[in-house]
């Protein structure tokens, strides 16, 4: 019998593995390539065994292309600006990107009905019987992104609105064009781009502008306490955790969206984290430390500064972290907590959305080894996944505005926001995807907290929960499953919008709107769909409705306005860590 390796030689072996995986990583821009092997061959195998499903294929590309040729021969007779009445036509006029009435016209409606033919077709084709549900959602995913690439609105040979304007500008808008993508390709290799442009507004200037002060500084957080605008506030002081995946300056934007601007004039006592932007020596932070040293560290110091119970509010994977911190303080948050409320945070990963296509075993071993090289993963790599998952929107139609019709891009305070990025430490990343992604051990009541396993049924406090309508990171129909988690009552609204607009929902708004309806703990299951039935629709922002709930859950008096400290050896805010960029 052949004796198992030891420890040392089996370390050296995993070491080779490592440097293999990160040198694929690089290779193949952080996807795996394994991964997608897998999804192929599971759908070529089902491919290969169902001639059923062949002659179907088959059939549906005939009928086809029969369609397209007479939306085609229709196009050619007789040009015209308005959609076709043809199936095909009118998924033309219904795609942003042939929105413009010369794509109705001949040739280029051809061209533009062409490629939506092949995409009803693939996702047909990708969805065979019996594969498995991750490798069909990877097929659909990634034949989509070549089907985006190969737009023809996407070549200056096929798009009609680039042609148009190289030839009434003299081609100057292709000049124009080719100075963005040779700037943009420099600032991708960290080098100043050629052409001068506006400023962008950034924290301190534009943006993060409502007065406040960095009350307490650790390793991990600075906690910034903004100074109130009324003469008494609310007795019950609010904390807000957003993700240490972006700067916390997304509830901060312009004084006109900022929402702690918005609360501190309605009279809470707004607290805040910022998250450090980790480097190399931050490689073995975990999860326990970022709830540890983030939340209940910020936690302790409010209820020592205020004297009373606090509203806890975590934002996307910073809501995460406070579920995980509220369910470890256990009870009715051990006399620390008056309530809790989730920002699109999701505390059950089985329907993680579209970020579900990029995380699998072989996708998040690729990740690790390639954080283990570098003992992070970057800003420019998270973000890569964001804009590869909305490629059309956030790559294709950026490229073709800018590349071929020679705009300008107009920024916004999002896009700003957006755009500075900040790293994750390899170990807490790598315990992200794991244990809440891949295992579900937080709703599983598996997750260790410190070492001990943790369950969310022991949040006994009122919850609110916000979910958007839109979101690609975390699906509100996945964020709603708090109400099957938690043993308090749960108040949920569901608000129209993403990720980020969908949160950043300022009153005064046009066209906002949120439906909402409360939970009590006794009420029976109803699913997403019955709770979207019965929930009434409330029109205008749902920071409104927030406002009027903590209220009722807070201490039912005021006091005067709170001082804030000022010590010059923490600062102001918006503080410092929030200002700490990399070149990755």
């Amino acid at each position: 019998m052949t004796p198992a390796p030891d420890g040392d030689e089996r370390g050296a072996h995993s070491a080779i593995d490592a440097h293999v995986g990160a040198a694929m990583a690089r290779a193949w821009g952080g996807l795996s390539p394994i991964s997608l092997t897998l999804a192929y061959t599971d759908w070529l195998l089902h491919l290969l065994s169902s001639p059923g499903s062949q002659a179907r294929l088959t059939q549906q590309a005939l009928t086809q292309a029969g369609e397209w040729m007479t939306d085609a021969v229709r196009s050619a007779g007789a040009p015209r600006a308005e959609p076709a009445p043809t199936p095909l036509g009118q998924a033309v006029a219904a795609d942003a990107r042939f929105a413009d009435p010369t794509w109705q016209q001949w040739p280029w409606h051809g061209l533009a009905a062409a490629s939506k033919a092949w995409e009803g077709w693939w996702n047909s084709a990708s969805q065979l019987r019996g594969m498995q549900d991750h490798s069909r959602e990877q097929m659909r995913f990634y034949g989509q992104q070549v089907l985006d690439a190969f737009s023809p609105s996407n070549w200056l040979a096929t798009n009609p609105q680039a042609l148009q304007a190289a030839w009434q500008s003299g081609g100057t808008s292709l000049l124009k064009g080719m100075g963005h993508a040779v700037d943009e390709l420099r600032l991708r290799h960290g080098l100043e781009p050629l052409h001068s442009r506006a400023a962008d507004p950034s924290p301190g200037h534009g943006l993060a502008m409502t007065p406040g002060r960095v009350v307490m500084r650790n390793a991990l957080i600075e906690l910034i306490q903004y100074l109130p605008t009324t003469t008494r506030v609310q007795r019950t002081p609010l904390l807000i955790v957003p993700s240490c995946i972006m700067k916390f300056h997304i509830l901060d934007l312009t004084p006109e969206t900022s929402m702690v601007r918005w609360l501190v004039a309605q009279g809470h006592t707004v607290y805040i984290v910022s998250w450090r932007n980790p480097d190399e020596s931050d490689a073995l932070l975990s999860m326990d430390d970022y709830v540890r040293d983030g939340v209940l560290a910020a936690l302790d110091h409010v209820q020592r500064a205020t004297h009373e119970p606090v509203h806890l509010c975590g934002y996307c994977l910073g809501g995460t972290f406070a579920a995980i911190a509220a369910a470890a303080l256990g009870g009715a948050g051990n006399g620390c907590l008056k309530s809790l409320t989730l920002l699109a945070a999701e505390t059950d990963f089985t329907e993680p959305g579209e970020m579900g296509v990029l995380i699998d075993e072989a996708q998040v071993r690729l990740l690790e080894d390639m954080m283990a090289a570098q003992g992070f993963l970057t800003g420019q790599q998270m973000a890569g996944s964001f804009q590869f998952l909305h490629s059309r929107e956030l790559v294709w139609s950026s490229r073709t505005k800018r590349w071929l019709l020679g705009e300008d891009e107009v920024g916004n305070e999002l896009m700003v926001w957006n755009a500075d990025v900040t790293r994750l430490p390899a170990v807490m990343h790598s315990e992200y995807l794991r244990r809440c992604f891949l295992n579900n051990d937080l709703a599983e009541g598996r997750f260790p907290f410190e070492d001990d396993p943790i369950s969310l049924r022991d949040i006994r406090v009122p919850v609110f929960g916000v979910g958007t309508l839109k979101d690609h990171v975390a699906p509100w129909r996945s964020c709603y499953k708090m109400h099957r988690l938690v043993s308090g009552p749960v108040t949920f609204a569901l608000t129209n919008g993403g990720h980020n607009a969908g949160i950043v929902s300022e009153p005064g708004h046009q066209g906002r709107y949120h439906h909402l309806l409360n939970t009590p703990p006794e009420q029976p299951w109803r699913t997403p769909e019955e709770w979207q039935a019965a929930a009434p629709r409330v029109e205008g922002s749902w920071w409104q409705s927030w406002h009027e709930w903590l209220l009722v859950q807070g201490t039912p008096e005021t006091v005067p306005a709170r001082g804030v400290p000022a010590d010059p050896a923490l600062g102001d805010a918006p503080g410092r860590y929030m200002l700490v960029r990399y070149g990755d």
